[in-house]
């Protein structure tokens, strides 16, 4: 006997507009009070995530991240019950490209576990 995930709250429209505008606040929003987000990249590596706990601090990252001068595009996103996975694509003004692939966790509509893992373009300009 199979069973379905039930239909998730979260708004993968949130989502998208607000990473596609930049708007942390909006981003923000999507997250429940308590969420923790954790990031690995080439600088925080998996023994040594950066690791951001609640609403406070993950809202200054989402604002310093959507405050920068780069363009961000939601590639792909997949929600089946109250998980969620998403791909983000962000180009600066000099071509230097980052691509960002997400998983989380939702309670009632909004993300409470999260760990993202982004890969930039290695010297630091496009190819």
């Amino acid at each position: 006997m199979s069973t379905m995930a039930a239909p998730s709250a979260f708004d993968t429209g949130v989502l998208r507009e607000g990473i596609e505008r930049g708007d942390a606040d909006a981003l923000l929003a999507l997250y429940a009070d308590d969420a923790e987000l954790r990031v690995v990249d080439r600088e925080t590596q998996p023994s040594h995530p950066l690791v951001v706990h609640g609403r406070d601090e993950i809202g200054a990252l989402l604002n310093d991240v959507y405050g920068r001068e780069t363009s961000h595009t939601l590639e792909r996103v997949v929600l089946d019950g109250d998980r969620l996975a998403f791909m983000e694509s962000c180009r600066y003004p000099d071509g230097v490209r980052v691509l960002v692939t997400s998983v989380a966790d939702l309670r009632e509509g909004r993300i409470v576990d999260q760990t993202s893992i982004q890969a930039w373009d290695e010297d630091g300009r496009a190819k």
